[in-house]
Parts: C-alpha cells; sequence; structure tokens
C-alpha cells in the first residue's frame, strides 16, 4: 500500500508517497506564503490527484490535533486550521481514509519507528521551525495530554517575564529561525526576506560580531528549554528536529554552546531529517488503521 504523506509548515508544505512499510518512493514541496491555508488544503488535494495509487493520507499538522478525530482545535501557524475538522474535510473530498497528528509528535513516531530508539523508553523531541515544537515519550507511551497540548515546548519561558507580553520571554519568541532572521535583518536595516537563516549562520562562522552575539543568544536561550526539559522529564536522549539539523556541523556547534550547561551528552539529531514529519504520519497512520 501507498500513502501520501504531508508535511505541514509555516513556509512550506512537504509532500510524499510512502509504503506501509516506510520506504519513501517520492517527495516535492510546495512553498506556502504567508501561512496560506487555502494553498495547503489545495496543495494536498492535487498531490493526491497526482498519485492514485495511494490508498490512504497521513498528515503532520502544526498546533492542537486531536489524533484519533482529527479535529485541529489551534493551527499553530496555519490559523486558518484553527477549528477545523482536516480529517473530514479530506476524507469528504478524496473518499480515502485520512489520519492527521501533530507534527512534533509525528517526528518522535518516526524516531520510534526507523530511528535511533529501539529499547529506549524516555525520550523527548524538540522541533526548531517557524515555532518551537515538542513531544514527549514516558514509560514507552507518546503522550497527549488531557487537551492534546502536551510538548508545547515552545511556550516555556526563556527568561523571568518583564513588563511586556509574557509570551515574548517564550522559546516561540527566542529561539526560532525566524526570529534570528528577524533580529540580523533589522540590525543591517533589510527587509526580513532578504535575509535567510544559512546566512546568519555562515556570517557567525566567518566571525561577523553581530551575527556571534545573536547565534550565541539563540543557543543560550535555546539551551535554557532544553535544560529545564533534562530536569523535568529525565530522558535518556533528547532529539532536535527541523530544517536547521540538516546544516553540516550544527550538532557539533549545539553541544558545544550545551557544555555550559552540562547537558550536551543528551542531545542528538532526529534520524530523518526534514522528512522525519512524513515518516511519522505514515507510521501514525498504520497505527490507526493497524496495516502494519
Amino acid at each position: 500500500m501507498n500513502i501520501a504523506a504531508f508535511d505541514i509548515g509555516g513556509t512550506a508544505l512537504k509532500m510524499g508517497v510512502i509504503s506501509e512499510q516506510g520506504e519513501l518512493r517520492e517527495k516535492g514541496k510546495l512553498s506556502v506564503p504567508d501561512c496560506d491555508g487555502d494553498k495547503i488544503l489545495q496543495g494536498m488535494l492535487d498531490w493526491v490527484s497526482a498519485h492514485p495509487d495511494c490508498e490512504g493520507i497521513a498528515i503532520s499538522a502544526p498546533g492542537y490535533v486531536n489524533p484519533t478525530t482529527g479535529y485541529i482545535e489551534m493551527g499553530g501557524a496555519i490559523r486558518q486550521f484553527d477549528h477545523f475538522a482536516l480529517k473530514a474535510w479530506l476524507e469528504e473530498r478524496t473518499g480515502l481514509p485520512v489520519t492527521v497528528e501533530n507534527d512534533a509528535n509525528c517526528v518522535a513516531l518516526a524516531e520510534r519507528w526507523q530511528g535511533k530508539v529501539a529499547g529506549i523508553e524516555n525520550f523527548l523531541v524538540l522541533t526548531i521551525g517557524t515555532g518551537i515544537g515538542g513531544a514527549i515519550f514516558c514509560n514507552n507511551q507518546l503522550v497527549h495530554g488531557a487537551r492534546f497540548r502536551a510538548g508545547e515546548f515552545g511556550y516555556m519561558q526563556t527568561a523571568r517575564p518583564g513588563t511586556r507580553d509574557v509570551r515574548r520571554y517564550s522559546m516561540n519568541e527566542n529561539c526560532t529561525l525566524r526570529v534570528l532572521r528577524h533580529r540580523y535583518a533589522e540590525h543591517i536595516g533589510s527587509a526580513l526576506e532578504a535575509v535567510s537563516g544559512e546566512d546568519v549562520f555562515d556570517r557567525y562562522d566567518d566571525g561577523d560580531p553581530v551575527c556571534q552575539r545573536l547565534v550565541t543568544e539563540f543557543f543560550n536561550d535555546l539551551g535554557t528549554g532544553l535544560y529545564n526539559l533534562v530536569n523535568v522529564f529525565d530522558p535518556q536522549v533528547i532529539f532536535i528536529g527541523g530544517g536547521i539539523v540538516e546544516r553540516p556541523g550544527f550538532l557539533s556547534l549545539l553541544r558545544h554552546h550545551l557544555a555550559w550547561f552540562g547537558i550536551a551528552e543528551y542531545i542528538d539529531i532526529v534520524s530523518h531529517g526534514n522528512d522525519a514529519g512524513l515518516y511519522g504520519a505514515v507510521y501514525h497512520f498504520n497505527q490507526q488503521n493497524r496495516t502494519v
């Protein structure tokens, strides 16, 4: 059986065709400007139409997701998906079975299915993207929480709140590539679109003093959150996911900055890089439909 897999992000929709055994047979990517939910939905319908051999649809989505009903209470970066029954919407239009799970949870499921955690019963995932996501695998089970909000690590505080909105002191506001890009673009008087995360890290490597400061602060705030997670959950490992992990040398650089916190040995990166959400979505589909 082939399954159409989707990983919804704030800037792109990743698409794939994956067998129920976990073989990635084809993948694509659709740019999503302005977190456009309508473009995401049309992109999924187009991909399914172009792959009539697919017998199901598996989705990794941001926000608060009920993994049984496929209802999204809050859509994360895609606010058009707030209070949206995505599973029902797609099933009505495609006639195929559909499953939906939170994106960071999908990364954890991918790691459990085809990753590095064979025999590991307690691990965490922290994803760095448009926002900070997270997943908790505790006592050999994925933890969803009472309202499907467990693992929303992005809302943890990186500093003691001052007089601004309390959310301004969270990991979401201090540890994402978008924030890093915004701070550098603001410093040089450039548009956000003209600065990529790759630019900032390349200039950090070249010794640019502004980028050295910004990236160091980025890692310090990230380290604060990771330090708290280590001490709250006592995991065997924390896997870092998101597009940033595909940068050569990222893991070594992260561990270098985390040495100050004494937690460098807890950190690893996900096995499937930026495709982890696709694999995890298919594993969730398999579990819901008991195909393997």
